[in-house]
C-alpha cells in the first residue's frame, strides 16, 4: 500500500477507535451513574414522606446507625421510627446520590444529605457517606446500614451552635 493511501487510512481507523473508546466510556460512566435498585429505593424512602417505606427495605433484625448521632436501631419498626423523627425534626430531608461502589454484599453510597433543621435560620447540606449491607438470601433488603457525615458542618450551616440538641420528641 501507498504512503499516500495509507495515512488516511490510519488517521480513519484512529477516529474510529476513538469514537469508540469514548462512546464505551460514556456508557459505562452512565451506568455508574444509575444507583442498584435497592439504593434507589433507600433514596425514595428518605425523600418521601412514608417512614414505614424505609423500615420495609430491611431485614426483620435489620440495623441502621447514624454515626454522627451516635444512635442505632433495630428492626422495621425503630427504623421507621427513625425516619418518622427525623421528618419531625428536619423539614425538606434529603438524600442526593451522587455515586455508589459495590463489592459483594456490600454497596457505598457517597451522597448530599440535606435539609432544614426545624427552628434554625438556614438550611443544610453536607456530605454523606452510607454503607449498605445487604442480606445474602434477599440482596434487596438491607441488613445493616451506616451513616456517615459532619454533625457540626450540619449544625454549623444551619446556624446553630455547635451544643445544640434536638427538642425531645
Amino acid at each position: 500500500m501507498s504512503s499516500s493511501r495509507a495515512l488516511p487510512l490510519l488517521l480513519a481507523a484512529t477516529a474510529l477507535c476513538t469514537a469508540t473508546a469514548t462512546a464505551t466510556a460514556h456508557a459505562a460512566q452512565d451506568a455508574g451513574h444509575r444507583p442498584p435498585k435497592v439504593v434507589a429505593d433507600w433514596a425514595r424512602a428518605w425523600n418521601g414522606s412514608d417512614p414505614q417505606a424505609l423500615g420495609a427495605l430491611f431485614t426483620a433484625d435489620g440495623t441502621y446507625t447514624d454515626k454522627a448521632v451516635g444512635v442505632t436501631f433495630r428492626g422495621r419498626e425503630e427504623i421507621a421510627g427513625w425516619k418518622a423523627r427525623a421528618d419531625r425534626l428536619i423539614a425538606d430531608v434529603r438524600v442526593t446520590v451522587r455515586s455508589t461502589h459495590r463489592s459483594g454484599g456490600r454497596i457505598t453510597v457517597r451522597a448530599v444529605y440535606s435539609g432544614h433543621l426545624k427552628g434554625a435560620p438556614k438550611p443544610f447540606a453536607v456530605p454523606m457517606t452510607t454503607l449498605l449491607d445487604l442480606d445474602g438470601r434477599h440482596p434487596c433488603r438491607i441488613a445493616a446500614d451506616e451513616d456517615h457525615y459532619d454533625l457540626g458542618a450540619v449544625l454549623t450551616q444551619s446556624g446553630l451552635p455547635a451544643d445544640w440538641t434536638p427538642p425531645s420528641p
